[in-house]
């Protein structure tokens, strides 16, 4: 079993400030792979204190050496790789081959878009012609404190502290206490790579210790939190007493429009993506909405799909889904499904228990309900699992409605052939995102949403501005400038 009891704080493994023990559950087989500490507030004022102490020296970095820094990061991940992919696989069940090919590999991916990014932000220009003498610069905003889930640990990890050590920002990172292994190995990342002690801290926890601490503590300038739009209701009011910046990225309920005329393929692409990482991801296409002389055909699809779908253990090599992460999660799935079953929608695969000839671990089989109609607790709720929703629509509009009648708005999904219409729904659903015809982000494009989805920009250029302070500079000397080229 892996004992990892430290944090990480001023460029040193610490012991806790008081012995407070958390079992890391293996979802796979619901035995303890790990013990983690869980921080009180005087681990997080410790860890709080060295950042403040580090960051006038960081922020005065140039960004040429901050850059460095950063690849120095992603070397340290090439060089470890497969331990990554092996954490996050025990640590939230990720099946080991996802794990490898998509869970491990978001660090790569998003950091280097955040390179190309950085290279061409302008850190102090002027204004424009009509206002020679006025600069505007682009400053790191401070301290940051850094919350993030156990879905998609790297994932959030690279978007968050990425671009806050680009910027010129000291942070303090609290990795979801269900997957802590996959962070504390990019711990490890940071200190062999020479990010300066105190630029860099981790203090494992939960939401209402070490999250608490940070979102209300007054030497943090901002907080960046990725999780349930509940906890994001709770770290907003916590953070108001002092004013800091708060930027959420919460939940989803995503409406996935396939219209009559979609490729053969869009069905079928559309349940995997549900399916994918056990249904826990926030962009999750939950709702998938179909016009009406092409339902019956879909219903039959998704059924076939979800059925095909394997489940089992996240160590064993292949293409299925693994278990969801714990049981509070299966449990809450399970009453999901109940719901479903109970408000009248017609299951047509999956459903109750765990799968066929599985008697441990926190297994989910891949569930369809058809015919679900609007406002039924499965159209309305998260459920945060292999559950998908199929819901006939007859028009354009009545298809709009629906898809924006959510208190969520994320991600949005449609698919057809026709051109002009896809382009009119991108424009009239309410969502930060918009995927149609299986065309997945540009590279850099950001990634957050609008209502109780939050409104956090991670990614590219908007995710390193999330952590900047813009200050307008009137009286420049432009001759200093001139001299300077």
């Amino acid at each position: 079993m892996i004992t990892k009891r430290e944090f990480y704080i001023n460029g040193e493994w610490v012991a806790p400030k008081v012995a407070r023990d958390c079992p890391v559950i293996d979802p796979s087989t619901e035995d303890v792979c790990a013990v983690i500490s869980l921080g009180s507030e005087a681990d997080t004022n410790a860890a709080v204190a060295a950042a403040k102490s580090a960051l006038p020296g960081w922020a005065a970095t140039p960004p040429a050496e901050r850059r460095r820094v950063v690849e120095g990061i992603l070397a340290q991940y090439y060089l470890r790789k497969e331990e990554m992919a092996h954490a996050i696989s025990l640590e939230m069940g990720a099946p080991i081959d996802m794990s490898r090919d998509d869970q491990a590999e978001c660090l790569p991916w998003h950091l280097k878009n955040f390179l190309k990014a950085f290279d061409h932000i302008e850190w102090i220009k002027p204004l424009g012609p009509h206002a020679p003498d006025t600069r505007i610069a682009l400053e790191p905003i401070g301290v940051v404190g850094l919350i993030t889930p156990w879905n998609w640990p790297m994932n959030q990890v690279t978007l968050k502290v990425i671009p806050a050590l680009l910027a010129g920002c000291t942070c303090v990172l609290k990795p979801s206490e269900e997957s802590p292994l996959s962070s504390m190995l990019f711990a490890e990342f940071c200190h062999d790579a020479g990010v300066p002690a105190g630029v860099f801290n981790l203090v494992n926890g939960d939401g209402t210790g070490v999250g608490t601490a940070l979102s209300s503590h007054p030497d943090v300038e901002m907080i960046s939190f990725t999780g349930s739009t509940r906890a994001g209701r709770a770290i907003s009011a916590a953070a108001a007493q002092t004013l800091k910046r708060v930027t959420l990225e919460l939940g989803g309920k995503g409406a996935n429009v396939v219209f009559a005329d979609a490729d053969p393929k869009a069905v079928e692409r559309g349940v995997r993506h549900m399916m994918n990482n056990s249904g826990q991801s926030c962009n999750a296409p939950s709702r998938m909405l179909v016009e009406r002389p092409f339902y019956d055909r879909a219903v039959e699809i998704a059924t076939e799909v979800a059925n095909s779908i394997k489940v089992g253990p996240a160590s064993l090599p292949g293409g299925h889904i693994g278990p969801v992460v714990n049981k509070r999660q299966w449990d809450q799935i399970q009453g999901y499904i109940q719901k479903g079953i109970d408000e009248g929608a017609k299951l047509v695969a999956g459903g109750l228990g765990l799968p066929e000839g599985m008697n441990k671990g926190f297994y989910v089989r891949p569930t369809i309900f058809a015919d679900v109609k609007p406002g039924m607790t499965i159209e309305r709720e998260e459920i945060f699992g292999p559950v998908m929703c199929m819901i006939p629509f007859e028009t354009e509009a009545e298809a709009v409605a629906i898809a924006n009648d959510t208190p969520y708005g994320l991600t949005n999904y449609v698919q057809s052939q026709d051109g002009a219409r896809r382009n009119r729904l991108a424009r009239q659903l309410r969502a930060g995102m918009i995927e149609m015809n299986g065309k997945s982000r540009g590279a850099g494009a950001p990634f957050g949403g609008v209502k109780a989805s939050g409104r956090a920009r991670e990614g590219g250029v908007w995710g390193i501005e999330e952590f900047l302070e813009v200050k307008a500079i009137s009286g420049w000397d432009v001759s200093e400038d001139v001299a300077a080229e």
